[in-house]
């Protein structure tokens, strides 16, 4: 060993470690006298030497034989390894655990009798140690000393503050999939990508329907929006209902508080979810629309609008149906309208002009549009005639110019371009039914028309209507 390397003055042995612990800064002092590894404490050298060259492995997993050196490569092994396995139940609440450390660690947080701990700031009172950090970190301390100029965003730490500059910012993607040429913003993304896309891994089962996910968060998508019966947090102010109390509060936030602390910094627009802002950038400002349907040329920006639009434009499907009558709609928000506005009456949006109400906030400005101000946008372009309402047009080209008939009647060769028109003739024709009676004398109608017609030219003797109608 050479000379200018300091020993310890003193043997110490395995009883009197902690008396020794002494820091000495930017010194290293203590040196192994086998590989010469230097160390700050001298419990440390013991430790090392103990353990790297007498091949002591203090460690055992309860689980398996192997042993270990450190206590902390013992839990890096249970975790990885024996991560589905959770064997140690608590007795006190649902709780499981892969270590039965962790278990004891638990119960002496969380069901530590009688045993409270008071923030000495606020009267708030918390079962264990580690929420009451978690409240003085979050409520009483400014930790995050580092803004985002951009988007308002703090940081602990200077280095986090640049990440997500380069990353979200600048949209940087340093770090390139060797077997494929996407590439990604952070390094464990792209362990994660090779996991799960290219070796094919899903580490989260779920029990109810059996499925495997590759992503956790694929897992709580799939129990959040296929699995109704799991969302038991309910909102007060609508009919909203939640998986876990954290969504039920960010709902209400950015819902009916109307919260939203995400500004865009390419226009005036706000956002409740930081997500919400991402996409919106993406697609809005940058113009991206990375997702195309198979079956045709349309684009989205957004995954989701593609499935959605795969599901009801061409496979048909229409999976939310009213419960009151036998209608079926393709999107959710369609049936809850349709029920508040059909079954319960609700008409919220009324006319400043006339008496007219509607349950549909668009249905008043198109009635405004071409009622009172008598616009018709909607021009035919195989003919002169211009249409206030767009379905109408679509409606009037199909009929007219294609001579489509879609509507066959099932009890004779007729033929309709209208649902309502097969309807009449339905009930007309063939069920003989003349709901509309004459108020002046006992004659009945079929049709709304015919009544009309009747009362103008035999009540009030106008020749004039008769001979328009002819």
């Amino acid at each position: 060993m050479d000379k200018n390397e300091k020993k310890p003055e003193k043997v110490v042995s395995e009883d009197n470690l902690n008396e020794h612990d002494i820091v000495v800064p930017g010194d290293k002092k203590y040196v192994c006298d086998i590989c010469q590894e230097a160390f700050t404490l001298e419990s440390s050298m013991i430790k090392h030497r103990e353990t790297i060259h007498n091949d002591r492995k203090n460690y055992e997993c309860d689980k398996c034989e192997k042993t270990f050196v450190f206590r902390s490569h013992l839990s890096r092994h249970q975790i990885t390894e024996h991560k589905s396995y959770k064997d140690f139940a608590c007795d006190r609440c649902e709780k499981k655990f892969v270590q039965k450390s962790s278990l004891f660690t638990h119960q002496k947080l969380a069901h530590k009798d009688g045993v409270t701990y008071s923030c000495n700031k606020c009267a708030k009172k918390f079962e264990n140690k580690s929420n009451l950090l978690k409240h003085n970190k979050i409520f009483h301390e400014v930790f995050k000393d580092y803004l985002c100029e951009i988007c308002a965003k703090r940081f602990g730490n200077k280095h986090s503050l640049l990440m997500h500059i380069k990353t979200v910012h600048e949209g940087s993607k340093d770090f390139a999939c060797n077997k494929c040429e996407e590439k990604f913003r952070k390094k464990v993304d792209l362990i994660f990508h090779l996991k799960i896309v290219h070796k094919g891994r899903k580490d989260y089962l779920y029990d109810s329907c059996g499925k495997k996910f590759g992503f956790k968060k694929s897992l709580l998508i799939q129990m959040k929006t296929y699995h109704e019966e799991l969302k038991d947090l309910a909102c007060e102010n609508c009919e909203t209902k939640c998986f876990s109390k954290v969504d039920l509060l960010k709902h209400q936030k950015t819902v009916h508080e109307g919260h939203k602390d995400n500004p865009c910094n390419k226009c005036e627009q706000k956002f409740g979810k930081k997500w919400d802002l991402i996409r919106h950038q993406k697609t809005v400002h940058e113009g991206r629309k990375d997702y195309s349907c198979d079956k045709c040329e349309q684009t989205f920006g957004e995954k989701s609008k593609l499935i959605r639009h795969q599901k009801t434009v061409h496979e048909g499907r229409k999976d939310f149906a009213c419960n009151e009558c036998e209608k079926k709609f393709k999107h959710k928000h369609h049936m809850l309208l349709h029920q508040r506005t059909v079954h319960e009456g609700q008409k919220d949006y009324a006319c400043d002009e006339c008496e007219k109400k509607f349950g549909y906030k668009k249905s008043l400005i198109i009635h405004q549009k071409i009622v009172h101000e008598g616009r018709k946008d909607y021009a035919c372009v195989k003919c002169e005639k211009k249409i206030g309402y767009k379905w109408l047009l679509l409606r009037h080209q199909k009929i007219v110019h294609e001579n489509r008939k879609d509507y066959a009647c099932d009890q004779c060769e007729k033929r309709f371009g209208r649902k309502y028109n097969l309807i009449l003739h339905q009930r007309t024709v063939h069920e003989g039914r003349k709901d509309f009676a004459c108020e002046k004398c006992e004659k009945k109608f079929g049709l709304r028309r015919n009544l009309l017609n009747h009362q103008k030219t035999i009540h009030e003797g106008r020749n004039d209507y008769a001979s328009e109608k002819k």
